[in-house]
C-alpha cells in the first residue's frame, strides 16, 4: 500500500477555467525517497497541499495512507495529517515565543492519536523530543532556550526534529534547502534522509535545484506527471 496516491486528480483554482494541475497517476512507497522538481510557480506546493488534504481536489481522487481524503471532514482530515505526515517547510515555521524542545513537541501535540502516543512510549513527548535533537547533535544547554536564539544550522535541525517525532510515515519537505549555501543544504540533506531511513518514513522533497536529486531515489519534473504543464507556455 502506497503512503500516498493521486489518481485522475484535477485541481483548479476557483474561477479559473483550466487546471493548475492534471495528474493522472502519482504515488510514493513506503520508505521511499522521492525527489520532485519544477520551476516556481509550477504547482509543486499546491501538490503537496492536495497529498495532505490541506486542499481538495476539483475531480479525481487523493489517498493518504489508504484513506480517501475527499471522503473525510475536514477536522478528520486534520487529525489524520497530524498522525501521519512530517512536514518541513521552506523558511521552518518555528515559533519565535516556544524554547527549541516545545517546537518539537508541537507536532505531536497536533496529532490526534498515533504520532503522540507514539512520542510517548518511552515516557513522555518532551523525551522522544530531547533524544531525537540528541541525535541531531543540539547540546543540552540549548534545547530551554528560545528557537531565535539558534544558528540557521540549528534551527535546521529543530526542523527536522519536529518533522519525524512520533514516527510518521511519510515527511514531506517544501524547497527546505532554497536560502542555504551548497555546505548547508549538504549537510540538511545528510541529516534529513539519513533520519528517514532510521524512521522508516517515506520522504517527498521538492524543490527547483536539480543539483540535489541524485541523493534520492526516485527523481520526477512534475511536468512529467501534470498534463496540465502541456497546456501553459513554457
Amino acid at each position: 500500500m502506497p503512503v500516498a496516491s493521486l489518481e485522475n486528480l484535477r485541481f483548479a483554482w476557483d474561477g479559473s477555467a483550466a487546471p493548475l494541475l492534471d495528474v493522472p497517476a502519482f504515488s510514493i512507497e513506503r520508505n521511499e525517497g522521492v525527489f520532485l522538481y519544477g520551476p516556481s510557480g509550477s504547482g509543486k506546493t499546491t501538490l503537496l497541499s492536495l497529498i495532505c488534504g490541506v486542499l481538495l481536489p476539483t475531480a479525481g481522487g487523493a489517498r493518504l495512507l489508504d484513506r480517501d481524503l475527499a471522503a473525510m471532514s475536514g477536522p478528520a482530515r486534520d487529525r489524520h495529517r497530524g498522525d501521519h505526515v512530517g512536514y518541513i517547510f521552506q523558511q521552518f515555521n518555528l515559533m519565535p515565543y516556544l524554547t527549541v524542545v516545545e517546537n518539537v513537541m508541537l507536532a505531536a501535540q497536533f496529532s490526534a492519536a498515533r504520532r503522540r502516543r507514539i512520542a510517548a512510549a518511552g515516557g513522555e513527548p518532551r523525551g522522544e523530543a530531547m533524544r531525537l535533537l540528541g541525535r541531531l547533535d543540539l547540546p543540552g544547554d540549548i534545547l530551554d532556550r528560545a528557537v531565535t536564539d539558534l544558528s540557521v544550522g540549528q534551527q535546521q535541525r529543530v526542523a527536522i526534529a519536529r518533522a519525524l517525532i512520533g514516527g510518521p510515515e511519510l515527511v514531506i519537505a517544501d524547497e527546505p534547502t532554497s536560502a542555504l549555501d551548497q555546505e548547508r543544504r549538504a549537510a540538511f540533506l545528510d541529516l534529513l534522509l539519513g533520519e528517514c531511513a532510521a524512521a522508516g518514513a517515506a520522504v517527498l522533497f521538492v524543490s527547483h535545484d536539480r543539483r540535489l536529486a541524485e541523493r534520492f531515489d526516485r527523481r520526477l519534473a512534475l511536468a512529467d506527471i501534470n498534463r496540465a504543464a502541456s497546456d501553459r507556455p513554457q
